[in-house]
């Protein structure tokens, strides 16, 4: 049998539908998609721990702001994901100072040959003046960084064809480098024949020996399966990496102040976790690949610092940065030449 409805429950029923209406659209202005793009593994220390801070953002902001994200170049090379992170195509990307260098020259300040001893140091020089620094550069080119930079720790050299135990091994020899300017002239400088070639066609010139060799953290040289296509790794902790989280600029000034304020303490935080989870792996994977068949030798690493000396690596690079940054940097890792 069908019952009449009351004009009282016809008012609650449209005073219901009307108040459903309004917290719509409420809710869609301040919802937020950001693809955020890196070109590391999804099993990367780096990549789950974007992962975790996606999720507590999500559930901190009650599901307004969405971090989507696409690890393993999907979304284009380092190159290609900073073009579309400044026009706006996409929102947020993770992309390495030496890379980051071809567009804010000062990134590649922590990547100076031998310039930090521990993580520790680096962290605490990028956390501080050092970073402050640079982050007023990254500003400059329209992107917004994250305060903290994520930890992708000291590079090392592997081959295909022999072990690396002096600079003299690195004659002429044929070594992919990042497309980074401080990475070329710090193997050009060892008297290497160094390529550029980004990180998504790195395994594919290894294995056809476009490349005999490559240089990268020993958690990239796991993660991307480099072991199956290199025998020899030499642990000559060269450069320290870190990882600069950046959005769009616009992009950013446009979030309202409590979703800037979760993004960023939420990445921040979760930064600090990333660098003790990356230190762990790193730490592990010298039996690891080792088990996997890969080499290992750890040479004097002032042989090589030597060589830099000489040739003016360290004379050029200051001159580029300029004094002011040059000098923060110091004060952190001592005199470097």
């Amino acid at each position: 049998m069908k019952m009449a409805m009351t004009r009282k429950q016809f008012l609650m029923g449209a005073t219901a539908a009307a108040a459903t209406v309004a917290i719509r659209p409420a809710f869609a202005a301040r919802r937020t998609v950001i693809k955020f793009g890196l070109d590391l593994t999804t099993d990367h220390p780096t990549t789950v721990n974007l992962t975790t801070a996606a999720q507590k953002i999500k559930d901190a902001t009650k599901g307004e702001v969405e971090v989507q994200v696409f690890p393993s170049s999907q979304l284009g090379d380092d190159t290609h994901m900073l073009s579309n992170l400044r026009s706006g195509a996409m929102q947020m990307m993770a992309i390495g100072d030496n890379i980051l260098a071809t567009l804010v020259p000062t990134a590649a300040i922590d990547n100076v040959g031998f310039a930090f001893k521990t993580p520790e140091m680096a962290w605490k020089a990028l956390d501080g003046s050092v970073g402050d620094l640079v982050r007023a550069d990254i500003e400059k080119v329209g992107l917004h960084p994250m305060h903290r930079i994520w930890d992708e720790g000291f590079r090392e050299i592997t081959s295909s064809t022999k072990q690396i135990n002096s600079p003299a091994d690195l004659q002429g020899f044929k070594i992919r480098v990042p497309p980074s300017p401080i990475s070329l002239s710090i193997f050009q400088s060892l008297g290497a024949s160094a390529t550029t070639i980004n990180a998504a066609e790195l395994y594919t010139s290894l294995q056809t020996h476009v490349v005999d060799g490559q240089e990268n953290p020993l958690g990239n040289i796991e993660t991307m399966k480099l072991d199956q296509v290199q025998k020899y790794c030499s642990l000559t902790n060269h450069m320290w990496v870190g990882y600069w989280l950046l959005m769009n600029g616009q992009f950013w000034a446009g979030l309202p102040d409590d979703h800037k304020k979760i993004i960023a303490d939420t990445f921040d935080a979760q930064a600090l976790e990333q660098r003790k989870a990356n230190q762990a792996l790193d730490a592990s994977l010298e039996e690891t690949l080792k088990k996997q068949g890969m080499e290992f030798a750890k040479p004097d690493n002032t042989a090589f610092q030597k060589v830099l000396t000489q040739s003016g690596f360290y004379k050029t690079w200051k001159d580029k940065f300029g004094a002011p940054l040059w000098t923060a940097l110091e004060s952190f890792t001592g005199p470097l030449a």
